[in-house]
């Protein structure tokens, strides 16, 4: 039998929000075959964590492995950074946050600015 080379990928993980998977980032560069410009291209990836050791942020290294589900075909081979307590912003939150606040703000007119406007009335001597 030969043995297939099997993928290892790093990336940073996104999301922990499901039992024993992860989803991680993988960020490559590729060139553009025309332009020859440089291109940023990320991939997201669903993991098998089965300890759930990973937190969102942290660097780690994946490898392809079998289908554990429809979407799972790796499983996390090694931790190699601990994120920093460093909260990744999705956009959501501050969605969910203007949806949940309800005030209704009522512009406040300025003083000073009524004012002239009834001093001018008065002089013409006519009134409205």
């Amino acid at each position: 039998m030969t043995e297939t080379k099997k993928k290892v990928l790093i990336g940073t993980v996104v999301g922990t929000k499901m039992k024993k998977t992860a989803v991680v980032k993988v960020v490559g560069h590729k060139v553009h075959p025309f332009y020859r410009k440089r291109i940023v291209s990320s991939k997201k990836y669903k993991v098998h964590d089965e300890k759930n050791e990973c937190t969102v942020g942290d660097e780690v290294e994946i490898i392809e492995c079998r289908p554990l589900s429809r979407e799972k075909h790796f499983r996390l081979q090694s931790i190699v950074k601990k994120a920093d307590g460093i909260v990744v912003d999705t956009g959501l939150e501050a969605d969910v946050e203007k949806a949940m606040k309800v005030e209704k703000k009522v512009p406040q007119k300025p003083a000073a600015a009524e004012a002239p406007v009834k001093a001018e009335a008065d002089a013409s001597g006519t009134q409205a």
